[in-house]
C-alpha cells in the first residue's frame, strides 16, 4: 500500500500497524464477538436490508482508520461525481451513469447537451409499449402464434445480471414469457437451448453494444440458420438491444424492433438499462421491472447520501479492502442461503473481478498492492458439503452469507427434528458464521478448528423485485466504492482484449483450413499447431 496514491494517507500506515495487533490472541474473533453491543455497533439496516459485519476482524480503532481512509481517498465525493455524470471512467473518457437508469429523483441529467434521463425514459417507454403488445398478442410470430419463450443472446454483462434477476424473480412470479440464455459460442450450448424452446413461438433477443461481439455474432448466424431451417422469418423473431448507429440499429436489418443502450452505462452495470429491461419486462411485465428499479434506487440514494459511518455499501467495501490488503486474504466466498439467488455469485464475480482486477492506478502508475480478490460461491447448504471443509480447516478466506427472511413457499410444510425446512436453512447459516468465528479446541488435532475466520451476513426481507433491486445495487455501489478507495478505474476492462486479439490469428488459420483441406498450420508455433491438428482430426 505504498504507492503514490496512498503516500499522503496516514490511515494506510495506521491500518498496517493495526493489522499486526489484530493478530494477537486477545483479538481472536471468539473474544471480539463477546464485546458488549458488538452486533448493534457493527451492523446497519436500511428498509428491509440488514448488513452484519460483527464477525469481521475489526474493532473500533480499525473502523475509525478505515473511515478515515475513505475520507482521505475522497470516496463519497467520487461517488457523487459518478452519479452526477462527471467523467469517472478516465481511460475511456466516459461517465458511468448506471444509476441514472433507475433515478426517479431527477428530471434531467445533462451530458454534452444530451438529456440522459429523457433518453432513458424514452427507451423504457418503448420497452413498455413493445412488451405490452407481445403480452396482449398484438405482435405474433411469423407462424401467427403468440410468443411463449425468448432467448437472450449475449455474453458477460449482456446476460449475467439479467439471468440473476430472472432466476431470483421467477421463484415467486410466474413468467409470462420464459427466458433462456445463450451466452457461450460453444455449439452444444446452442444445441441445448433449441431442445427446450418451441421454434414457432420463440423470440431471440440479440444484445451487443457494438453488434460486432464475436461470440454473439457467431450465435446470431447460428440462429438465422435455425430460423431458415424452420421456415421462420427473422424479421418476426429477432429483437435487438444495441448502441444507436451500430450495424444492429440499421432499420434495414432484420428484426421486430431495436432498443438503444448507451456508452455511459458499462456492460456489467447494465442490467437496469434495456439490457435487462427488455428481457425482464417480457418475462414479468414492465411494472415488475419498474419495482426492481425502485429497489435499486433506494440503495443508490443510501450509498450517495449517507455518511461513511452508516453507509452500508461503503462499509462493505472497507471490509473487503481490510481483508485483502491488510489481512492478505486472497479470496472471498458469497453464499446465499436461498436457491433463488443461485445466479448472484456468477454476476458478482464478473462485476467485481472485471471492475477491480487492475494493474494501474487512475493516474497510469503501475501498482503492486492487491486490487481485489477471487470471488466464488455456491448456495447454502450445498456449499457446506462442497468447500466448507476448506473454509473451516484449510487456508482461510472471508465469507459473505446472505439470508432471506420470508420464503416463497407457503403451503403445508413438514417438520424434521422439530423445525421446518426454512428454519433448518437459517440454523445452518447462523451456525456456520459462528463456527468460522469461534472455532473449537480439541486434543485430536484432526478435529481442531482454529476459528478467527471472518464473515459478514446480509439479510433481505423477501424475494420481491424491490429486495432484489436493493441487493443488486448494493454490490454495484460496494464495488465502485472499493475501486475509488483503491485509486483504480472500476469501469474499464482492457484485460479481456489480449486473448481476443490472439484468437483473431488462430481464427484466420482455421478459416484457411476450412477453405483448403491441405493447409497444414506450419506457420503456427508447435503448441498451437498441435491443438488445431487435434481439432480437425476430431480425436486425440
Amino acid at each position: 500500500m505504498d504507492q503514490k496514491i496512498y503516500n499522503n494517507h496516514n490511515a494506510c500506515q495506521n491500518l498496517k500497524r493495526l493489522s499486526q495487533t489484530i493478530k494477537n490472541k486477545t483479538s481472536h474473533l471468539k473474544t471480539l464477538i463477546q464485546t458488549k453491543n458488538r452486533l448493534k455497533n457493527f451492523s446497519m439496516q436500511l428498509d428491509g436490508f440488514f448488513y452484519d459485519f460483527s464477525k469481521q476482524r475489526v474493532n473500533d480503532s480499525i473502523l475509525k482508520e478505515l473511515f478515515l481512509l475513505a475520507r482521505q481517498t475522497g470516496a463519497k465525493k467520487k461517488f457523487s461525481q459518478m452519479v452526477s455524470g462527471e467523467t469517472v471512467n478516465v481511460t475511456e473518457n466516459r461517465p458511468a451513469l448506471h444509476t441514472a437508469a433507475r433515478d426517479f429523483s431527477k428530471d434531467h441529467i445533462l451530458l454534452n447537451d444530451l438529456d440522459v434521463i429523457f433518453e432513458i425514459n424514452k427507451v423504457n417507454q418503448q420497452i413498455k409499449n413493445f412488451t405490452e403488445k407481445i403480452h396482449n398478442k398484438e405482435i405474433k410470430s411469423s407462424a401467427g402464434k403468440p410468443f411463449t419463450d425468448a432467448v437472450v443472446i449475449g455474453i458477460g454483462g449482456s446476460y449475467l445480471g439479467c439471468e440473476f434477476v430472472y432466476t431470483a424473480l421467477k421463484s415467486s412470479i410466474k413468467p409470462i414469457i420464459n427466458l433462456h440464455f445463450l451466452s457461450n459460442v460453444d455449439i452444444d450450448n446452442f444445441g441445448q437451448i433449441i431442445k427446450t424452446i418451441p421454434p414457432e413461438t420463440c423470440l431471440w433477443i440479440i444484445i451487443s453494444k457494438s453488434f460486432t461481439t464475436t461470440e454473439t455474432m457467431a450465435n446470431l448466424n447460428q440462429v438465422l440458420l435455425f430460423l431458415k431451417d424452420n421456415n421462420l422469418d427473422p424479421a418476426n423473431h429477432l429483437v435487438k438491444v444495441t448502441a444507436k448507429g451500430s450495424p444492429g440499429d440499421d432499420p434495414l436489418s432484420s428484426g421486430l424492433e431495436s432498443f438503444h443502450m448507451f456508452d455511459f452505462i458499462g456492460g456489467r452495470y447494465s442490467v437496469t438499462s434495456a439490457v435487462g429491461g427488455l428481457p425482464l419486462s417480457l418475462a414479468f411485465g414492465f411494472d415488475i421491472f419498474n419495482f426492481f428499479l425502485k429497489g435499486c434506487h433506494t440503495m443508490d440514494l443510501h450509498a450517495l447520501n449517507t455518511r461513511e459511518e452508516n453507509n452500508i455499501p461503503l462499509i462493505a467495501a472497507l471490509m473487503s479492502i481490510w481483508n485483502s490488503n491488510f489481512l492478505e486474504y486472497p479470496a472471498q466466498a458469497i453464499i446465499p442461503y436461498s436457491s433463488a439467488l443461485s445466479n448472484l455469485c456468477p454476476h458478482v464475480q464478473q462485476l467485481y473481478m472485471e471492475s477491480l482486477g487492475k494493474g494501474v492506478s487512475v493516474t497510469g502508475e503501475i501498482i503492486n498492492h492487491r486490487t481485489g480478490v477471487i470471488i466464488f460461491g455456491e448456495p447454502g447448504t450445498n456449499a457446506q458439503h462442497s468447500f466448507f471443509q476448506f473454509a473451516h480447516q484449510g487456508s482461510s478466506f472471508p465469507i459473505e452469507f446472505i439470508g432471506v427472511v420470508k420464503p416463497i413457499y407457503n403451503k403445508g410444510q413438514a417438520k424434521s427434528q422439530g423445525v421446518y425446512n426454512h428454519q433448518e436453512l437459517w440454523a445452518n447459516m447462523i451456525a456456520q458464521a459462528k463456527a468460522l468465528a469461534v472455532g473449537k479446541d480439541d486434543e485430536d488435532k484432526a478435529k481442531y478448528f482454529s476459528g478467527n475466520r471472518p464473515s459478514s451476513t446480509i439479510l433481505i426481507n423477501d424475494l420481491t423485485p424491490e429486495s432484489i433491486g436493493m441487493l443488486l445495487a448494493f454490490y454495484e455501489a460496494r464495488i465502485v466504492y472499493e475501486g475509488f478507495i483503491l485509486g483504480i478505474n472500476p469501469f474499464d476492462q482492457f484485460g479481456v482484449e489480449l486473448g481476443k486479439v490472439l484468437a483473431t490469428n488462430i481464427r484466420d488459420q482455421i478459416k484457411r483450413k476450412n477453405e483448403d483441406t491441405a493447409y497444414d498450420f506450419s506457420s503456427l508455433d508447435p503448441s498451437e499447431k498441435f491443438y488445431l491438428d487435434v481439432l480437425f482430426k476430431g480425436s486425440l
